[in-house]
Order: C-alpha cells, then sequence, then structure tokens
C-alpha cells in the first residue's frame, strides 16, 4: 500500500475514536434528526470499516518464478519490467485549501448561532417559569398585583379611560 493511502486510513481510524456519538445522539430533539443521525453513522461506519479492510492491506508480492516456469522467461521479464516501470502519482490535495476558509468561516457561524440559540433557550425559559408562576397565583392575584408585574398594560388602560375609550 501507498504511503497516502496508508495515512488516509490511518487518520480515518483516529477520527472515529475521536467521534462522540452518544453525545451528539443525546442533543437531538426530533425522530426525524436522530433518523438522519443514525443513517450518517452507519454511513461513516461502513466507509471507515471498507478503509480499514480493504484499503489497509499490502498486495501480495508477484510470484515472478512461478510464471516464468509456465509461460517462459523472456515474456515474464518483458511483464516485470514494465510492471516495475509503473509509477503511482502521489496524492496532491488541491481541494482543501480551497475549502478551508469557507470551513473556518462556517465554524465561526456555527458558534455564533450557538451563542444565540443559547441566549434564547434562556430567555424562554425565564418566560416559561415566569408563565407558570403566573398560572400558580392568577386564581388569588388582585388587577394591581398584576399591574405592578406588567406596567406598560396599566398605562394602556389608564390612557383609555382618561380617553374616555371603553373599546366599544
Amino acid at each position: 500500500m501507498s504511503g497516502t493511502g496508508k495515512k488516509v486510513v490511518d487518520v480515518a481510524f483516529k477520527a472515529s475514536k475521536n467521534i462522540d456519538w452518544d453525545g451528539m445522539a443525546k442533543l437531538l430533539v426530533s425522530a426525524e434528526a436522530r433518523k438522519e443521525f443514525a443513517n450518517l453513522r452507519r454511513t461513516f461506519e461502513e466507509v471507515n470499516s471498507t478503509l480499514q479492510t480493504k484499503f489497509s492491506q499490502e498486495p501480495e508480492p508477484i510470484d515472478w518464478e512461478y510464471y516464468r516456469k509456465g509461460i517462459g522467461s523472456r515474456l515474464v521479464d518483458m511483464y516485470k519490467e514494465a510492471y516495475e516501470s509503473i509509477e503511482i502519482p502521489k496524492f496532491v490535495d488541491t481541494v482543501t485549501p480551497q475549502y478551508k476558509p469557507k470551513f473556518d468561516a462556517l465554524l465561526v457561524e456555527l458558534k455564533e448561532a450557538e451563542e444565540k440559540s443559547l441566549k434564547e433557550s434562556e430567555r424562554l425559559e425565564k418566560e416559561i417559569a415566569e408563565v407558570q408562576e403566573l398560572k400558580q397565583k392568577i386564581s388569588t392575584m388582585t388587577a394591581d398585583e398584576y399591574f405592578e408585574k406588567h406596567p406598560e398594560l396599566k398605562k394602556k388602560f389608564d390612557d383609555e379611560i382618561r380617553n374616555d375609550n371603553w373599546g366599544y
């Protein structure tokens, strides 16, 4: 196996060990997201398995002597010379440098979206707590207590009364 191919297999194997699949699965909310995540994980494991089995093995060496006995040394020598003259070009990655800046920009955007989402989640949790508190107290709460928490409504009602606007 060529050095580049072996490196790809090694990197894929190490990457698969560092992925916290269970941790990511816990973050998923919808059934559709879980289904897509399961498909992603299965596909990743299939590709990784293929890399481990198919590309990590060295090819068996050719037994030239066996062929010399059966075919003749002149023809085998010609094939051996042609086989050994084959140079497999080394892989040069020209794609990653093009997409690395885009990927890094997406990571920054992702972090910003995550922070925004966490702030929105905190706000919504506070709002839910307020609504639950209000739900518990609503049956015994007076108008003054309600207006104390919502002064903008008190001002609106006072303005309507002052302007003799009774809503009909």
